[in-house]
């Protein structure tokens, strides 16, 4: 039987995505993300219309998408609730957001450089996807502060280990373990992970019904 309700959320299960791009002094930024899909060699990102990732991308046209596995889950957990923005959204400050200049060092991660675009790639990310921006679309209505950037991957590196041997431009879909956020919450190989900042700063119950926070 099934029942009809309202979720908070509709993350049924995407990949996890670390966007870097410049800042306009020369900085990088690097933002959790995991409103992303991805058609032939475009993937297209649901952003915040008021992040510095999106003002970046507007002004650079440029990023790396730097996929994540599950081992990268205390990583972003440590970027989840950091803006690179220094005056802070009234709608982030609410749930627990922090300006943070830095964010390589924030989440222990490492910046290397690119080939074809100026953002730095995540040395610890497995794949690494330079991209361009191809457009930039409203999503929802007018004051949903929310946009759909669509993006052209330009370079793709990939971790030798999660080749198919003998198959120098397959991925071996049983080695590669991408880190999903299935409703807020941090999973890998069907399991659940860690706890997780952002489902406590968005409510999310847990799985025995108690409110996080």
């Amino acid at each position: 039987m099934h029942r009809t309700i309202e979720p908070k959320v509709l993350y049924f299960g995407t990949p996890v995505v670390l966007v870097s791009t410049r800042n306009e002094d020369g900085s990088a930024n690097l933002a959790p993300m995991s409103s992303a899909w991805w058609v032939g060699q475009s993937g297209m990102l649901g952003l915040d219309r008021t992040s510095r990732t999106t003002e970046n991308l507007d002004r650079t046209g440029e990023c790396v998408l730097n996929l994540t596995s599950s081992a990268l889950a205390g990583a972003v957990d440590r970027l989840a609730l950091l803006t690179g923005t220094p005056v802070v959204p009234e709608h982030k400050m609410r749930k627990g957001y922090r300006y943070e200049p830095d964010k390589f060092a924030a989440a222990g991660l490492s910046p290397m450089p690119s080939q074809v675009v100026a953002a730095p790639r995540v040395a610890e990310s497995p794949i690494q996807l330079e991209a361009r921006v191809t457009r930039t679309h409203p999503f929802e209505d007018q004051d949903s502060g929310l946009v759909a950037v669509e993006t052209r991957v330009v370079r793709v590196h990939v971790e030798e280990e999660l080749l198919v041997p003998g198959g120098r431009h397959h991925i071996d879909a049983d080695r590669w373990d991408p880190l999903i956020m299935k409703f807020c919450e941090f999973y890998g190989n069907g399991q659940n992970l860690r706890p997780s900042r952002l489902a406590t700063a968005w409510g999310i119950p847990g799985r025995t019904g108690a409110v996080r926070g």
